[in-house]
């Protein structure tokens, strides 16, 4: 421990078995030992030993769950590490029946929102469903198929409940009954596909113009962007709602009618100026504001607002908690529109314009719900028949993408770790 923290750069040192000291001290069980050093240099748990193994897949293979829960909360981003099979600590877990070390990551990965690596195939082209199943775990795939999509395929363009009736009468039926009630289908029965040759030769959807404009895809500041809309949006948003429930001149305080003479007829063309305001029938209220006025100021704050929310729906969709922000934005929405309802000033002669005007505002509040959330369902469908045609070369282009990305962080390390890199292995020039 003493040496760890002299010299730091010695605990991520591989022996000529190709382990770290934290690969031994696991081996050993010398538990107060593994403790010192995540202490000291979170970043040893992503070491990777020979096979491209570490520190979080060794406890997933033992099925040491008390230490793995303390991995996963020292480094988050260890869980994205796969071995040079590309297996995920969830393949391993899986392949060795660990189910205790199971519960720890799928409870970590529901937690932090990253249950598509449930999702990853090895290097088989399977995913951790299609072992469970093939090795005939019915424990293992009724806890994973409460958080996978039972029907991706792998390689073989095989779903889980085709791998099941490919075992025949070896297979446990239980596995079959647990994968029917979580709607498994087999590949023949889903919908057709589409290859991502297909999906990218398609127009752009709506959400993908969304992402091309806020640069989820090219930048990586889209967070920053998106906060920043967000905030624009919401200040309009803001004022607009405010302005809507107190427009300009305010509301009556009194209700008036004007007084009827012999004949039946009414004064109301008559101005009767009480206090220097126009007397126009009117009840206690309702918005002072004359009607021509009145429209167009509406017309435009309310377009101001809901093209706001709009924003809002679009740029929060696929966030955490997105839909309950849905549903508070939509109640917000119904509120404007209850409160232009109850004060909107009603004419003798104008009622049918009334009726039509507020008929208009509602439906633009209804479009301005829905038509994020029908943009949203359509794109999610196409992305999903992606996802089920995508095949093992797309995992293994992404797991390399983040070990170049990985690598070329370490290049910009002190000059000793360098120095140190260059012994190990030949550093592009563009790294240093």
């Amino acid at each position: 421990m003493e040496v760890a923290n002299l010299k730091p750069s010695l605990s991520s040192k591989l022996n000529h078995m190709g382990l770290s000291p934290l690969h031994l001290a696991l081996q050993h069980n010398c538990s107060h030992m593994v403790r010192g050093l995540i202490t000291i240099n979170s970043e040893l748990i992503r070491v990777k030993a020979k096979g491209m193994i570490t520190p979080l897949h060794y406890l997933a293979e033992i099925d040491d769950a008390d230490l793995l829960a303390e991995f996963l909360f020292a480094c988050p981003s260890s869980i994205e590490d796969t071995t040079v099979k590309f297996e995920t600590a969830v393949h391993i877990a899986v392949k060795n029946g660990s189910i205790s070390a199971l519960k720890v990551l799928l409870g970590w990965l529901n937690r932090v929102n990253q249950e598509d690596i449930l999702n990853w195939k090895d290097g088989d082209g399977n995913t951790a469903l299609h072992i469970a199943v093939s090795t005939n775990q019915p424990q293992v795939v009724k806890l994973l198929v409460k958080h996978v999509n039972v029907n991706v395929k792998n390689s073989n363009g095989m779903t889980a409940m085709d791998t099941f009736h490919l075992q025949g009468t070896m297979q446990n039926l239980e596995i079959g009954k647990i994968l029917s009630r979580a709607r498994a289908k087999t590949a023949s029965n889903l919908t057709s596909n589409m290859t991502l040759r297909d999906y990218l030769s398609r127009k752009l959807t709506l959400m993908d113009i969304r992402d091309k404009y806020l640069g989820i895809y090219s930048r990586n500041n889209c967070s920053d962007i998106r906060a920043m809309v967000l905030v624009v949006a919401i200040l309009i948003v803001t004022a607009t709602y405010q302005a809507g429930l107190n427009p300009p001149g305010g509301y009556w305080q009194d209700n008036y009618k004007p007084a009827t003479t012999n004949n039946g007829s009414s004064n109301a063309n008559n101005t009767n100026t009480t206090l220097g305001q126009d007397q126009r029938p009117h009840n206690a209220g309702q918005i002072i504001m004359k009607p021509l006025n009145l429209f167009y100021f509406f017309t435009l704050n309310s377009l101001a607002f809901y093209l706001s929310v709009w924003t809002i729906l679009v740029v929060i969709i696929g966030l955490p908690f997105s839909l309950i922000l849905y549903i508070c934005t939509y109640l917000l929405l119904l509120s404007y529109y209850a409160s232009l309802v109850s004060t909107f000033p009603s004419q003798p002669n104008s009622s049918i314009f009334t009726t039509t005007y507020i008929f208009f505002i509602l439906v633009s509040a209804v479009a301005a719900s829905a038509f994020p959330l029908i943009v949203l369902v359509k794109h999610g469908r196409v992305k999903n028949r992606v996802v089920l045609m995508r095949g093992n070369s797309v995992g293994i282009i992404q797991n390399q993408r983040k070990r170049v990305v990985a690598f070329r962080r370490k290049c910009y390390r002190s000059s000793k770790v360098i120095q140190y890199q260059k012994k190990r292995f030949k550093v592009p020039k563009a790294c240093i």
